[in-house]
């Protein structure tokens, strides 16, 4: 009888072990990408480029939109429905990479490097960093030009590093 409930907590463990990770938020392995994903914006399979990777959370249905950066993310953020996503009052979550740990963070708590010498895998990009310390740093390092929050981010920004991209 022992025996037998030594194997049912053991059972119970391993399903709680296994179980807790897919359901957190903040795992890595939650978080994994197919291959055949593709970006919304540029149709770039994401895969490709792990340490780019940001990613909106929508409420219902339970899905994830994931993007080769955060300069398509943030297209996708400004017109949802142009790229088949539902609107921004839908989002219930949206992170970016730190570009230094390679850690998931909340958006809209990030700083982000604009106009650095560092590219991402679509020419000039947004650079996320958990704070303003380290954004100053890679700004001073990498010759940025500015660092913002997540709000100061416009639509005339994100075009402007687009067209960037196509001039390059």
């Amino acid at each position: 009888m022992m025996i037998k409930n030594l194997f049912l907590l053991l059972f119970i463990y391993i399903q709680l072990f296994l179980f807790i990770p897919a359901v957190s938020g903040n795992t890595e392995a939650a978080h994994t990408v197919p291959d055949n994903v593709r970006c919304p914006v540029c149709g770039m399979f994401v895969s490709k480029y792990p340490n780019w990777l940001a990613r909106i959370h929508y409420d219902s249905p339970d899905k994830t939109e994931f993007f080769d950066g955060v300069k398509d993310m943030m297209v996708f953020y400004f017109t949802p429905q142009k790229y088949g996503g539902v609107s921004r009052e839908a989002i219930r979550g949206i992170y970016v990479k730190d570009y230094y740990s390679l850690k998931w963070l909340a958006a809209k708590e990030a700083f982000y490097v604009v106009g650095s010498d560092v590219y991402g895998p679509m020419g000039h990009e947004l650079i996320p960093f958990g704070s303003r310390e380290a954004a100053e740093s890679f700004n001073k390092d990498h010759h940025g030009k500015n660092i913002l929050a997540f709000d100061e981010i416009t639509p005339d920004l994100i075009e402007s590093l687009r067209m960037s991209q196509k001039m390059r």
